[in-house]
């Protein structure tokens, strides 16, 4: 990075520091609770020869009308590219706030035929994804978590959605949402808190270009990863339902 550069850089970077801040607590205030989400993260048995996620898939496609009568909608079914084994998936249900069936309904989905186990993440919206956002279904996605101590969680939210403007437009890309796990007793004891991002991106060629994004997004990047305790990533596909 040359010096003009790095000058640019050093003064974005202290532009969203204080930005974030002052907008992290209207984002806190703000209380985005008009959606919840369930994220399953599942792991298949898988004989020689099979395709438990197309299996899967098939089931869900038969529980689809029983789900939206629970009050809730199957949004996606991602399968692995980068960083999961073969036989794992993950599926994410949106449901009205007070879904009176939710429980049930996940409970049936994480016991359907083939599956070995399943994880459930409670998930609520942050800035994204909105009541009326769809994952759209070309390219691929990343599934990246984040830990962060809780009491950062305002200004890593505010940091997010300043740099995403500037990431889009740059690139083949669009940020589906960030997510809010809800916290374990190990979160709890650790005073952190677990993120879910959920980006597409037009190419595994394209995640690849946008490590060099623009100052702006790039300043806060760099002060999100400050802030961030641990994070991991896995690149996947999204399969219809």
């Amino acid at each position: 990075m040359n010096p003009i550069d790095r000058r640019q850089w050093l003064a974005g970077a202290g532009a969203t520091m204080a930005t974030a801040q002052a907008a992290g607590a209207a984002w806190a205030a703000e209380g985005r609770q008009a959606r919840v989400y369930d994220y399953l993260f599942l792991d298949f048995d898988a004989p020689p020869g099979s395709r438990p996620a197309s299996e899967y898939a098939n089931h869900l496609k038969a529980r689809k009308a029983a789900v939206e009568a629970a009050g809730g909608q199957l949004l996606g079914l991602f399968t692995p590219q980068i960083g999961w084994h073969a036989r794992q998936a993950a599926l994410l249900v949106g449901w009205a706030a007070g879904a009176d069936g939710r429980d049930k309904a996940v409970d049936e989905l994480a016991t359907l035929p083939g599956v070995r186990t399943a994880r459930r993440d409670r998930l609520e919206a942050t800035a994204r994804p909105g009541a009326a956002d769809r994952l759209r279904p070309e390219g691929i996605y990343t599934h990246r978590w984040f830990v962060i101590d809780t009491s950062s969680l305002a200004e890593v939210v505010s940091l997010s959605t300043q740099a995403w403007p500037d990431f889009e437009a740059q690139f083949d890309s669009n940020i589906f949402g960030l997510f809010k796990a809800s916290a374990s007793a190990e979160d709890q004891a650790a005073g952190v808190t677990r993120l879910l991002l959920m980006t597409r991106y037009g190419s595994h060629g394209v995640w690849e270009e946008s490590r060099d994004s623009s100052p702006k997004a790039m300043a806060a990047f760099a002060r999100r990863q400050k802030l961030t305790r641990d994070t991991w990533v896995a690149s996947v596909l999204l399969t219809a339902i």
